[in-house]
């Protein structure tokens, strides 16, 4: 699990579990390192499985926890403080705070309750009037928060082994992978599309691993003579294609820079049907305007 969700490649299996958990699209800009350094040999560093930043800047810690410990409430409390410190520039004002998510996957019993997801958020809330503490108008413009507790850290407890194995929503189905490391029958969860791909490729013969990895790089090397292919045919001016449009009774410019586009790629040893879907022509007219210019046999 840590090492799907720290996939560089692609954040989309991570994205994929915050947007179901926080209940809205999560966009990860980065992995972020996750060890603070500390001030003194003695001061206690912030190891945490993963740290990333999401698009609006908020930090997200997420801990994978198997073995019981009896202050991992407190463990929690100080990995969000240390990450407050860690990233408020000395000397910055106090509203350059960033905003914390702790989630906190975990395989043993923490503390005395049935549920199996529980949602930490603090609430200012008036001993009087029981009214909760609301930002002002100004507070709300600047932080884009309504309530006092949301500039606070939240922290997630996903009680993996309090999972009754039924999954009734698309947060349970990404809960029901953690507990039994299979994937619920149709599931709608956002990644998991993406775990059920990797996990077809990791059950792979060592071997036939190999060779498929292999073929995903030279996809790749050819997506990347595509790109270029297009690039130049486009950048380098027109006057190839325009030529060979004239002969081919095609005046049109667009028309004629796809057909530069196509007597590069082909220069390149692109296949003819990846460079027919480049251009949006059938393959067979490639074919034709290929031979006709000489450049490929009939």
């Amino acid at each position: 699990m840590k090492r799907l969700l720290r996939n560089k490649a692609s954040y989309v299996i991570l994205e994929g579990f915050l947007s179901e958990l926080l209940g809205y699209d999560i966009k990860v800009n980065s992995l972020l390192e996750s060890e603070s350094n500390a001030e003194t040999e003695t001061d206690k560093t912030n190891r945490v499985d993963l740290l990333c930043e999401n698009q609006q800047q908020e930090l997200i810690i997420i801990e994978v926890q198997f073995h019981s410990e009896l202050d991992y409430f407190q463990r929690m409390l100080f990995g969000t403080s240390k990450l407050i410190t860690a990233y408020l520039t000395r000397g910055a004002a106090y509203s350059h705070v960033r905003k914390i998510y702790s989630v906190n996957i975990l395989y043993f019993d923490l503390g005395q309750g049935a549920d199996y997801i529980y949602h930490g958020l603090l609430h200012f809330k008036g001993l009087h009037l029981k009214d909760e503490l609301r930002l002002s108008k100004s507070q709300r413009e600047r932080f884009d928060r309504e309530w006092a507790g949301e500039l606070y850290p939240e922290y997630f407890i996903l009680k993996i082994n309090n999972f009754d194995k039924i999954a009734v929503n698309s947060l349970d189905e990404w809960i029901y992978y953690l507990k039994t490391s299979e994937l619920p029958e149709k599931f709608t969860a956002k990644g998991l599309t993406e775990v059920e791909n990797q996990l077809k490729i990791d059950t792979m013969p060592a071997e036939a691993k190999a060779k498929y990895l292999k073929h995903l790089e030279e996809l790749k090397i050819t997506e990347s003579m595509l790109e270029t292919s297009y690039v130049e045919g486009k950048t380098e001016g027109r006057d190839l294609g325009i030529e060979i449009g004239k002969e081919l009774g095609i005046e049109s410019g667009r028309q004629a820079e796809k057909i530069n586009i196509i007597v590069k790629a082909f220069a390149q040893e692109i296949p003819i049907s990846t460079i027919a879907k480049l251009v949006s022509f059938p393959e067979t007219a490639v074919v034709q305007l290929l031979t006709d210019q000489g450049l490929l046999k009939g």
